[in-house]
């Protein structure tokens, strides 16, 4: 195995080769848990890294149609191998610019996209020298608008849009949403503990939603409970 890669345990006889490059967040972990995916379901997940939302739901459901698309070589290699090793055959990865996909991808009949985006803003901040942290943390590769254009194309009528991002940006996205016919219609902030502002938001919309409606949950709260809860398998398959 190269320098730095590693397999890492994510409960349920799941596991997952990342290295110091391609690894991933308790974000992602609360992403794949809030836009969990029902039955034998078609999905996308956008901008997949190695893997780690697509793994997560196939821990739980293994009948659903997961296909994957990444821009970054290096991150597709590791995910296929991940697949491989574990012996997986519902899940396909597509080496592609999101912004990209036709002809890649049948428009129009999916019933989930999910994605993790990159938080920053393009232009703003201090960029990371190296060329795949600055794809992965800054909007250079797409936008907020690249994201829910194509999660608008991929989606059937009443389909899922689920994504998280930072609450600076909440406005940008819900306008971004409207504007591709994703109508935000469940909303929920994460915070690390009482009395902290939220560092995280998770948002659904429907795709062809009717306007208004949009429910805002309870505040998730990172040093609690749920949390033990929603990590669940990845953090016990730790103390096997």
């Amino acid at each position: 195995m190269p320098k730095g890669e590693r397999f890492e345990p994510l409960g349920g006889g799941i596991r997952i080769l990342v290295n110091d490059m391609y690894h991933f967040s308790t974000d992602t972990i609360l992403l794949a848990d809030f836009a969990k995916p029902r039955g034998g379901t078609r999905v996308v997940d956008l901008g997949a890294g190695c893997g780690t939302i697509p793994l997560l739901w196939t821990r739980s459901n293994r009948e659903l149609e997961i296909t994957a698309v990444e821009i970054q070589s290096g991150a597709c290699d590791l995910f296929e191998k991940s697949v491989s090793d574990n012996g997986l055959n519902n899940i396909k990865i597509i080496n592609a610019d999101l912004k990209e996909l036709s002809g890649l991808l049948p428009f129009g009949c999916f019933d989930l996209v999910s994605c993790n985006p990159p938080y920053k803003q393009g232009g703003s901040g201090i960029k990371n020298p190296d060329d795949e942290k600055l794809l992965a943390r800054h909007e250079e590769s797409c936008t907020i608008d690249d994201v829910c254009s194509a999660a608008k194309n991929l989606l059937q009528f009443g389909g899922r849009f689920v994504m998280c991002q930072r609450p600076e940006r909440l406005t940008d996205v819900m306008e971004s949403m409207r504007n591709n016919d994703l109508e935000p219609k469940r909303l929920r902030l994460v915070q690390q503990r009482e009395g902290k502002a939220p560092k995280l938001f998770l948002i659904e919309g429907r795709r062809g939603g009717k306007r208004g409606g949009l429910v805002t949950e309870p505040t998730l709260f990172i040093e609690s409970d749920e949390m033990l809860s929603i990590y669940g398998e990845y953090k016990e398959a730790y103390l096997e």
